[in-house]
């Protein structure tokens, strides 16, 4: 008798601003048959370094929009970041759309607090990050399923709970991870809030 594997396609959602241990990264995740989604320089970065990466754009329909500033806030992504996978109305829900199913969301913010502590009024601006707390927040919250990665220091910790539960997250690191990020977030949002009490145009 035939024992067969879960053949369900599996994908990562990545998304940094810091490129470090992007291969390494890549690499390992490959290797447990995870497909990668990107947009912008991340997915070029991937392209480059010899891996497959499907566009976001290419999901959504819609082109990245206003320098950059518009490229993962999209419903189509939301939906496979939030669906509850043993929801049976969902569960139709999002196979009628058609779209890849979002395991891993590995995202790095926009370095404001460096450029707030160098007092840069200038460029800080654009380095309040709105799509990057949004996915992971979002995957955070459905961490019963999505597994959110936000610092490159936990690379390594991901890939050694991949290869403990053959490819697949288990619900205590992922839950362990959903905490970092809403308490990482929140610091950011603190940092932002701290500029804007000081900041003159």
């Amino acid at each position: 008798m035939v024992i067969r594997k879960n053949l369900k396609k599996k994908f990562a959602l990545i998304s940094v601003y810091d490129k470090k241990k992007l291969n390494y990264l890549c690499t390992n995740l490959r290797n447990y048959n995870y497909n990668f989604i990107s947009s912008g320089s991340t997915g070029e970065n991937i392209r480059k370094m010899g891996f497959k990466c499907t566009d976001i754009s290419k999901i959504t329909k819609s082109k990245e929009m206003f320098d950059g500033r518009v490229k993962t806030i999209n419903p189509l992504i939301y939906s496979s970041l939030l669906y509850i996978r043993n929801n049976s109305a969902h569960i139709k829900q999002f196979l009628s759309l058609k779209i890849p199913e979002i395991d891993i969301v590995v995202v790095n913010l926009y370095p404001f607090e460096k450029y707030f502590k160098k007092n840069k009024n200038k460029n800080i601006i654009e380095m309040i990050d709105i799509g990057g707390p949004s996915l992971l927040r979002a995957s955070g919250k459905n961490f019963q399923d999505v597994t959110p990665i936000m610092k490159i220091e936990d690379y390594p910790n991901l890939i050694r709970n991949l290869k403990k539960n053959n490819g697949m997250t288990d619900i205590a690191f992922r839950k362990k991870m959903a905490n970092k990020v809403f308490k990482e977030t929140s610091k950011y949002d603190r940092i932002i809030s701290s500029w804007l009490d000081v900041y003159k145009k």
